[in-house]
């Protein structure tokens, strides 16, 4: 098969790792950049390399480049219908995360993509991780016990600009369309996912029951410090807890507790512990398949795909526990602080809460943090269809 002609839809913010990664691909002779869906046209020095067609109408530009593969990376609430769009045409997909911003139009999303016939991988990087097979592995054979649950942790920082890079940023909804750009939801998704991944938990049937706890220090609508425990089918809990006003940006992991160990991944690394019982602690470091490059070989080979859509199902339904859930709550002003010169909002104590929760599987309202709200939602009346 020759170089698969490739269209790129959002090309700016996130998309420019896109660019990137086509480019490294190109180079390696498997994809060809067919064509770049932008509002505002790329420059050659944004494009990496010499322009390829250009234009405003994604339907248009599929048609015209002859593309088979559709990589989206624009705003959550165009995720669905742009989908659609390369799925009537027949073009298969990289759908960034979150793949859509409710369980209804995710459904909508992975039906039509499924009655066209093409194939679809949603964009968590973290699952292509060769660690995730691995640390599966140990679980299956015993390594650590039975699982007893497994919490995430995600420390990072951002300034308040962030939340003004586009008109969606740090919105709940926008011109009566959901957004649902939450910590949880968006930035620090991989938590959720991976968690999910790691203890088989990744459908939407597997998930019994959910419990948010959600705030913002950030003067936005959606949240930056926020907690979920999810219960699931396998009987054990995932917790998973985040927050953009970290003290301190930090790596963040999951960590499968077992009753006779643990394996904490930090996800973005690549990197592995295994702690148990009569053996000293156990370190490795793993290599991983780029999610682009994984689609490329299904379509030439048949190869599996790692991130399917229905393999997103229970995260979704995360997405719609937070989408249902009361608007987050703002924090009190004596619960944050402004760090000085660099324009962002800091939650002192907040590093220790969410590494934590992930520690105890607990939410943060039973860590004794006096602001955290405390509300539960179980999802039995959302419709896995």
């Amino acid at each position: 098969m020759s170089a698969v002609p490739v269209v790129l839809a959002g090309a700016r913010g996130h998309g420019r790792w896109h660019i990137a990664n086509i480019r490294r691909l190109e180079r390696a002779g498997l994809v060809r950049l067919a064509g770049v869906c932008e509002l505002t046209p790329l420059t050659e020095e944004e494009a990496g390399g010499e322009l390829p067609e250009q234009s405003a109408d994604f339907g248009a530009l599929l048609d015209s480049t002859a593309a088979r593969i559709a990589v989206i990376c624009t705003p959550i609430p165009t995720h669905t219908d742009l989908a659609l769009t390369a799925a009537r045409r027949g073009v298969h997909l990289l759908l960034e995360k979150p793949p859509a911003p409710s369980y209804a139009d995710f459904r909508r999303m992975a039906d039509g993509v499924a009655e066209a016939g093409v194939a679809c991988q949603v964009g968590f990087q973290s699952l292509g991780s060769h660690a995730v097979p691995a640390i599966r592995a140990l679980i299956a054979e015993g390594a650590i016990g039975e699982v007893v649950g497994i919490g995430g942790a995600g420390a990072w920082v951002r300034d308040e600009a962030y939340f003004r890079r586009a008109a969606w940023a740090g919105r709940r909804r926008l011109d009566g369309a959901d957004v649902i750009d939450g910590v949880l939801t968006n930035p620090l998704a991989h938590a959720v996912a991976t968690a999910l991944a790691l203890g088989g938990s990744t459908r939407a049937e597997d998930v019994t029951g959910i419990e948010t706890e959600l705030s913002h220090a950030n003067d936005i609508e959606a949240d930056d410090t926020s907690c979920v425990r999810i219960g699931t089918t396998g009987g054990h809990r995932v917790t998973v807890a985040a927050t953009l006003c970290a003290e301190r940006a930090d790596e963040p992991y999951v960590l499968v507790h077992g009753s006779s160990g643990r394996v904490t991944f930090w996800y973005k690394q690549d990197r592995v512990l295994l702690q148990r019982g009569g053996h000293g602690p156990e370190e490795y470091e793993y290599g991983r398949t780029d999610l682009l490059e994984n689609l490329v070989e299904h379509l030439k080979t048949g190869a599996e795909l790692l991130v399917p859509p229905e393999e997103t199902g229970a995260f979704m339904r995360v997405v719609e526990a937070i989408r249902r859930a009361p608007d987050p709550d703002r924090l009190p002003d004596a619960a944050w602080r402004r760090v000085p010169g660099e324009a962002r909002r800091v939650v002192p104590g907040i590093d220790g809460l969410v590494a934590a929760a992930a520690d105890t599987l607990s939410l943060y309202s039973e860590l004794g943090a006096p602001w955290a709200p405390c509300t539960e939602h179980p999802l039995s009346e959302v419709s896995t269809r």
